[in-house]
């Protein structure tokens, strides 16, 4: 139990230390960006003067690394920052800010929510479907089924997200008007018109997710179908159905569990097209729009998030893969 708590602790502190360099690098990189944000909101005949006032009063005339370390401090205290709309606004009218309903948290908050839910109803229909086409793969493997389902995963995987969402857009609410082609969900909506309005998108991420994950479980579970034990189970009789489920399905747990991980952080930080496509009200949507205006504290903010959901799912890949895997818990 010792050397297992221990693996996990120093996996924690690696993931730690990951976000701390990924901070620096989203720090820089949004930076780096082209434009300004006080040029873009005064225009092209904004005198020098005006625009060095609003870059004073929204901190961007401090060097890089105190602008870098006081944001920091800012995130480590729960402070997202202000979004420079929001301070540029607030400056002109003489109030304050940086908390409120006007900070970069509180905005983000039901945006957050509303890709999570989408995450959520994606991954109640991607982990299941893709489980059970990978064990039906292994099970039928070399057979018409099995190829169909490597083709059509294939595909679909291949296609970029923005063609299957149009696609989807073009058969579900088009030509039958299946769902709605937006997804314009709001706080309050019930959870049946929440669902209707966010399938289009689920399905959309459904399709390009289930691949993985499908061919991940059916070459772990055909790895292990020369196994000695699985022979045994064969030779007294066993239903091959009932081999894989009870016999080979647990002991692939570690890789499957680890594509599951991964595709579901895609979930988070992968919806940036989905989301504009459909204009759902989520971080991607958010982000975007925030990338047209130069709204450095908002990128910065999104670009956390993303990067922390995505190193947080791998640390718990990684965690469940030990528990699953006593080999892994007692390396030679």
């Amino acid at each position: 139990m010792n050397s297992v708590l221990k693996i996990i602790l120093q996996r924690i502190g690696l993931g730690i230390l990951t976000l701390f360099i990924v901070s620096i690098v989203i720090f820089t990189a949004v930076n780096l960006l082209p434009g300004d944000f006080a040029e873009l909101i005064l225009g092209q005949g904004a005198t020098p003067e005006a625009v060095a006032a609003i870059r004073t009063d929204l901190g961007l005339d401090k060097d890089p690394v105190t602008r870098y370390f006081s944001w920091l401090f800012g995130v480590l205290q729960g402070d997202l920052g202000t979004p420079f709309a929001q301070a540029n606004m607030a400056s002109f009218a003489g109030s304050a800010t940086g908390s409120g309903l006007g900070s970069v948290a509180a905005q983000l908050a039901p945006r957050f929510e509303n890709t999570m839910f989408l995450a959520g109803v994606t991954a109640m229909i991607a982990v299941p479907l893709s489980l059970t086409l990978g064990i039906l793969a292994a099970l039928y493997r070399n057979t018409v089924f099995d190829r169909a389902a490597n083709v059509g995963t294939l595909t679909s995987i291949s296609s970029p997200e923005f063609f299957l969402a149009y696609v989807l857009i073009l058969f579900l609410a088009v030509l039958n008007p299946i769902f709605p082609s937006l997804s314009n969900i709001f706080e309050g909506m019930a959870l049946g018109e929440r669902l209707e309005r966010t399938m289009l998108p689920a399905l959309t991420l459904t399709l390009v997710v289930t691949a993985h994950m499908m061919r991940m479980t059916r070459a772990a579970i055909i790895n292990l179908l020369a196994s000695p034990y699985i022979e045994m189970a064969r030779l007294k009789g066993i239903s091959p159905m009932r081999v894989i489920v009870t016999h080979a399905l647990p002991n692939a747990l570690a890789p499957i569990i680890n594509v599951i991980a991964l595709n579901l952080a895609y979930l988070i930080t992968g919806v940036v097209v989905v989301e504009v496509v459909f204009v759902y009200p989520g971080i991607g949507q958010y982000f975007v729009d925030s990338v047209k205006i130069r709204d450095i504290p908002v990128v910065q903010a999104c670009c956390l998030i993303f990067a922390g959901a995505y190193i947080l799912l791998n640390l718990l890949a990684d965690v469940l893969s030990i528990l699953s895997n006593p080999r892994l818990r007692h390396p030679k």
